[in-house]
């Protein structure tokens, strides 16, 4: 291939990667405000500013570009929440662990997504489930395999690290999230955050702290 090819190539590339962040930012815009079912490909061709025959170009459906903004928005969150410290106390990591995971669970952006997704995925089932691998699944693996090498280091007992790792985040959400879930409240009360995440630590610790 010349170096001329090869250029062309480069800037296709480049190209049709700021046509898909375009898609994607207008699709987004579209899905949260008249959610999955009520978004058609006209309106997010519209938003977007690109003609419909684009949007299938780089993405085979309606159901696939919205779990590819599912995945993207979830790989976004899992890089600043899955970050663990190799040192430093347990109860530290759980505590930093559980309120930067709530935090980002009651964020409005992460609400408006799973309310979204819920009424998605009866018909739509593969829309739950790439939010499931993305979110809850990828969390819980990355915390289940932390547990265990602090297992391993004799800090934890832990007979099934991927349980106990589901087990805390469930007690870190408590009723914080789901309030703010179902409107309950407007937003978490950061106190609120801490106090949930606390108790999750405790609890946690006397179940399983070596």
């Amino acid at each position: 291939m010349g170096a001329e090819s090869l250029e062309q190539e480069v800037v296709a590339s480049a190209d049709g990667g700021a046509k898909r962040r375009q898609i994607m930012d207008g699709a987004r815009a579209v899905f949260f405000a008249a959610g999955f079912d009520g978004a058609s490909m006209n309106d997010i061709a519209r938003s977007a500013g690109v003609s419909k025959g684009t949007i299938y170009a780089h993405f085979g459906s309606k159901e696939d570009l919205f779990k590819e903004i599912i995945r993207e928005q979830k790989a976004q969150t899992a890089e600043r929440l899955c970050v663990f410290g190799r040192e430093g106390d347990v109860r530290d990591m759980l505590a930093d662990f559980g309120r930067s995971l709530m935090r980002k669970l009651t964020d409005p952006g992460h609400i408006s997504l799973g309310r979204i997704v819920i009424g998605a995925a009866e018909k739509f089932p593969a829309v739950g489930r790439a939010l499931y691998e993305a979110g809850p699944l990828y969390g819980a693996t990355r915390l289940a395999a932390e547990l265990s090498r602090l297992e391993d280091a004799g800090v934890l007992r832990l007979p099934d690290p991927e349980r106990a790792a589901w087990q805390f985040i469930d007690l870190c959400q408590s009723r914080v999230y789901k309030q703010v879930l179902f409107g309950v409240v407007e937003s978490a009360d950061p106190k609120e955050i801490d106090a949930s995440v606390a108790a999750a630590v405790e609890v946690f610790m006397k179940a399983y702290g070596a």
